[in-house]
């Protein structure tokens, strides 16, 4: 379809979308309604997965979706529907009210007032129809070249479970009874390859690369992206086992991401009032070390995490969350707040049906000025943490336990992999622990670490 023709289409949809959620909060209202929210979503989806370089899977759909949120005083009902007739739209209607008026009561129920509401001006570069530009072929031939990159590399590369290229476009609206409409779109596409090496024993493992944009124009090559995969993949051969030791740990960006995580976890509103967090009662109070400081914000151009508003329709706004070890703020919507006797930092997220949880915008911790390899030096014996397999978390007293396999460290170099080893201590300890923050910070994802090296854990191993 030529781009003239695209763009017309899609002015044509988004006002068709927009004025859709309004009649439908009208609708609500002229039910008997004293509040009520609706959500409409429509995307496109395309994936593949090439293996050994025959096409192994091959999906591509579209979707569109409406659900709404009611009020009947203090009872709350949500429903939604794919199906956009005009009966399935009663239905679906006419199905929130009657289950509005059965609910049990929330005094702390509602949408957010009138004043609250509100959407960022100016393009915020979610966008880009290029994702979809490729023709069918040359998206199977992304996913192909990756794959080959990584299988040409080095002849222990012996296998592959596939490279695969992903593309996807999405448009949501959000329309309330207070006034508030607010929509905006959305692209991505990603490239990735999983091959796997074999050692001259026979034994075998496998690791992954991958590379995500919100424009073709921003993903990084095929050949790069194999490339990786397959240095990954081979410096895991002849891993092994090591003398369970209480040493410095440094964990890579991906796994690093998985520590913010918890933070997120523990300062997420509904934990904190549940009382299922060990940062609960904690503002203000000093949590990590002086170098730490983790930062929220939904309003970076181009970010994973970014959107004019959140799922709410609040504004989306820069918090700090932790400052210089300090505990800043926690994560809230306007239900956590209320509960909480706070204000929202407009972390609302939600689906088409139900009450909004909370997620986050892009959330990162603040990198350093050390590069990893700076930090690797610095470190006579370690471990490099590349891998973390299973759950052994525990938010409510922060105890920390989780099966792991990396690169040893000894001499400030890394030496040989390992594997089936533990990594253990307590969350509480291990945010003052964290001793270097790397200067290697990259979103791929909402999510982002550098690397970050943490003292005094313990590995458990032979």
């Amino acid at each position: 379809m030529p781009e003239t023709q695209l763009e017309t289409r899609n002015q044509k949809l988004e006002t068709d979308l927009r004025g859709l959620a309004q009649d439908i909060v009208q609708r609500a209202m002229s039910g008997g309604a004293t509040a009520a929210e609706c959500i409409v979503r429509e995307g496109d989806e395309f994936s593949t997965v090439v293996r050994l370089g025959q096409v192994e899977t091959l999906k591509e759909s579209g979707s569109k979706a409406i659900g709404i949120r009611v009020f009947n005083g203090q009872r709350a009902a949500s429903t939604y529907s794919s199906d956009f007739s005009r009966s399935g739209l009663d239905r679906m209607v006419k199905s929130a009210l009657e289950l509005a008026k059965i609910t049990s009561e929330d005094p702390y129920a509602g949408i957010p007032e009138a004043s609250q509401l509100g959407s960022l001006e100016g393009d915020l570069d979610l966008y880009h129809s290029d994702v979809y530009s490729l023709p069918g072929e040359e998206r199977i031939n992304y996913a192909r070249r990756t794959e080959k990159a990584a299988l040409d590399y080095d002849p222990r590369i012996k296998n592959s479970e596939g490279g695969s290229f992903d593309a996807a476009t999405g448009h949501k609206v959000l329309a309330n009874s207070h006034g508030f409409v607010g929509e905006y779109r959305r692209s991505y596409c990603s490239v990735a390859a999983v091959p796997i090496a074999q050692a001259e024993d026979g034994k075998m493992q496998r690791d992954y690369w991958f590379s995500v944009a919100r424009t073709l124009s921003r993903l990084e090559s095929p050949e790069e992206v194999g490339k990786i995969a397959a240095q990954r993949t081979l410096r895991r051969l002849g891993a092994r086992k090591v003398k369970t030791a209480r040493v410095p740990v440094v964990f890579d960006p991906m796994v690093a991401a998985s520590i913010l995580d918890h933070i997120f976890e523990g300062v997420n509103g509904d934990s904190i009032y549940r009382g299922a967090s060990f940062l609960a009662g904690k503002l203000g109070q000093k949590i990590a070390g002086d170098q730490v400081t983790v930062i929220d914000d939904g309003t970076m151009p181009g970010g994973f995490g970014t959107s004019p508003f959140d799922g709410e329709g609040i504004p989306t706004r820069r918090t700090v969350v932790i400052e210089n070890g300090v505990l800043k703020s926690y994560l809230l919507n306007t239900y956590t707040a209320k509960k909480l006797g706070l204000q929202t930092t407009a972390n609302a997220a939600r689906g088409l049906a139900g009450t909004p949880g909370i997620g986050p915008g892009n959330y990162f911790l603040q990198p350093g000025v050390k590069t990893p390899k700076e930090i690797i030096g610095g470190i006579p014996e370690g471990l490099y943490v590349t891998e973390f397999l299973g759950h052994g978390v525990n938010l409510v007293t922060g105890d920390y336990s989780r099966g792991a396999s990396g690169l040893w460290i000894s001499g400030g170099e890394l030496t040989y992999p390992v594997e089936e080893i533990t990594v253990g201590g307590n969350l509480k300890e291990m945010f003052f622990n964290i001793s270097e923050i790397g200067n290697d910070l990259e979103f791929r994802g909402a999510i982002a670490c550098p690397t970050i090296r943490i003292d005094g854990l313990t590995v458990g191993g032979e």
